[in-house]
């Protein structure tokens, strides 16, 4: 009877934030945008210091920013889940840490020991207080145990690999079979890690793995962005984009298919 009440309690308290969302999200914009690459990616204009936002969306000065733990119990914080999976050494870590800055480091030591690297990130939607509790699961075999908890009730999963090792990219469909043993209802991301060294990589190299990568999102029915911890690449354009989708809120990214940018495809 108490779970079924904190559920109902949980489930109002969704129907009011997406009213008040959607009332004023235009004043939403995530934190941390980060510098260009310097590379012959030529959506970013040379005389810019920053990665722009998409045309579609307006720019206003960004809510204030919270990281770290937070009771779980506050009436008005809605605290989401949220797994990250992939094999080792791809750059989980380094984009998750891109999104949620190193404030929190001494407490994800444990967890990482474990395999299991957990961080939070709570942020501002016009006085509404989104929690993002997220998983990261070690791609190393021996801590794939870990697969049913980081993946139970989460609301995305996010399965990623290494753009420049095509091993990486042919292991999603094992992960994503595995996830899908424990959740079948999360919203699916594929990401490719490490975007500024694979348009160093030959054109036509570029092209296949691209094909490929979009080949599997299609088959796994899942959004694929390619991105770029170093360059702060489409890191919070993933988060926003997953906030968007729980809400049922007005904004979209637009598709990139062109090689050499970095590719955006749902």
């Amino acid at each position: 009877m108490v779970k079924l009440n904190l559920r109902r309690r949980f489930q109002r308290r969704v129907l009011i934030l997406r009213r008040c969302i959607h009332c004023f999200w235009d004043r939403f914009l995530m934190c941390s945008l980060g510098k260009p690459i310097k590379t012959r990616y030529r959506m970013l204009s040379s005389t810019s210091s920053s990665v722009h936002p998409p045309p579609s969306a307006s720019v206003h000065p960004p809510p204030v920013c919270h990281h770290g733990r937070h009771d779980h119990k506050d009436s008005d914080l809605v605290p989401l889940k949220i797994s990250l999976l992939g094999d080792s050494q791809i750059g989980k870590t380094s984009f998750l840490m891109k999104y949620i800055g190193d404030e929190n480091d001494d407490e994800q030591e444990d967890s990482q020991e474990k395999g299991l690297n957990l961080m939070d990130k709570t942020f501002f939607v016009s006085g509404a207080r989104i929690y993002y509790s997220i998983w990261e699961v070690d791609g190393v075999e021996k801590f794939q145990d870990h697969l049913p908890l980081a993946c139970k009730d989460s609301v995305a999963i996010l399965f990623m690999f290494d753009l420049t090792s095509r091993c990486t990219l042919n292991n999603v469909i094992s992960w994503y079979q595995e996830a899908r043993k424990w959740n079948q209802t999360a919203i699916l991301i594929m990401i490719g890690t490490k975007f500024d060294d694979f348009i160093q990589l030959p054109i036509d190299l570029q092209w296949t793995i691209a094909s490929q990568a979009r080949a599997y999102a299609k088959a796994l029915n899942a959004t694929l962005f390619f991105s770029s911890a170093t360059y702060n690449i489409n890191v919070n354009k993933i988060f926003k984009f997953i906030t968007a989708k729980l809400f049922d809120l007005p904004w979209t990214v637009e598709r990139n298919l062109n090689i050499g940018e970095p590719i955006i495809d749902f």
